[in-house]
């Protein structure tokens, strides 16, 4: 999932998969209908609907949900849903960006809200810091469709800022308006991504000992749940160690 968060499989267990998979194709589904709304049906034309549909490939939504999320762009023609960004400092001061979906917004800043308070953050006001992150195209790709000699000389030809080749995937990060330049040049060779699109990049991480970032993983997870939200962002920095015991 585009922006899917990468602490997600620290607290992802097992049990958890059909409860997950429901919520990520509800989520995927809200994106590919907007990004339908926005311009062309035809994603050879919508960047942001070929992302989406991408995206919803790479999480194995079935065919007929992709085409029936396309299709309520047309059906509920009144439906309308607001992109809202939301700032604040969850446990441990960790910075926080929130981008969502909503049709209503009421429900969803008192949702946010709650779930700050629960757990001893603070939702703030636009730009509380925002300042902390830096907006950048991230295309991330499955090491095994293509080499690292071949995608950095993709991501050099396309002029990306950086490309890594680490863990099970290659990551290329552009500026946000080189995005759609780089992505196209990748394209030419790979059609399949595990993710791509703009996110909100930590300019400085913070590393927590394990019970606080623990407790922030709660807090990132409560969030994530939230119908509403479509991405979550922070400036949390994983110790290897978790990374390595995740499931």
């Amino acid at each position: 999932m585009a922006g899917h968060s990468h602490w997600a499989g620290i607290k992802h267990k097992k049990g958890k998969a059909d409860k997950i998979r429901s919520k990520v194709f509800s989520k995927l589904s809200k994106e590919i209908t907007v990004a339908a709304k926005s311009g062309s049906k035809d994603p050879s034309t919508n960047p942001r609907l070929r992302s989406a549909i991408q995206a919803a490939k790479t999480a194995n939504m079935p065919k007929n949900n992709i085409e029936r999320a396309i299709n309520k762009s047309e059906v509920n023609k009144n439906l309308n849903y607001n992109s809202i960004l939301y700032e604040g400092f969850g446990p441990e001061k960790i910075a926080i960006i929130i981008e969502t979906l909503t049709d209503n917004k009421n429900r969803t800043v008192s949702n946010i809200r709650t779930i700050f308070q629960k757990f001893g953050g603070n939702l703030g006001e636009p730009g509380v810091d925002s300042h902390q992150f830096q907006q950048s195209g991230v295309i991330k790709i499955d090491k095994k469709k293509i080499s690292d000699s071949e995608i950095l000389e993709l991501a050099i030809n396309g002029g990306a800022e950086d490309c890594s080749s680490e863990g099970n995937y290659h990551q290329i990060i552009t500026s946000k308006d080189n995005f759609y330049k780089v992505k196209i040049e990748i394209e030419k060779k790979v059609k399949e991504f595990v993710s791509t699109g703009i996110e909100w990049l930590p300019t400085n991480k913070i590393m927590l000992n394990k019970e606080k970032t623990e407790s922030v993983l709660n807090f990132l997870e409560a969030l994530e749940n939230d119908d509403d939200v479509q991405h979550v962002y922070a400036n949390l920095e994983i110790n290897s160690t978790m990374k390595e015991s995740a499931i």
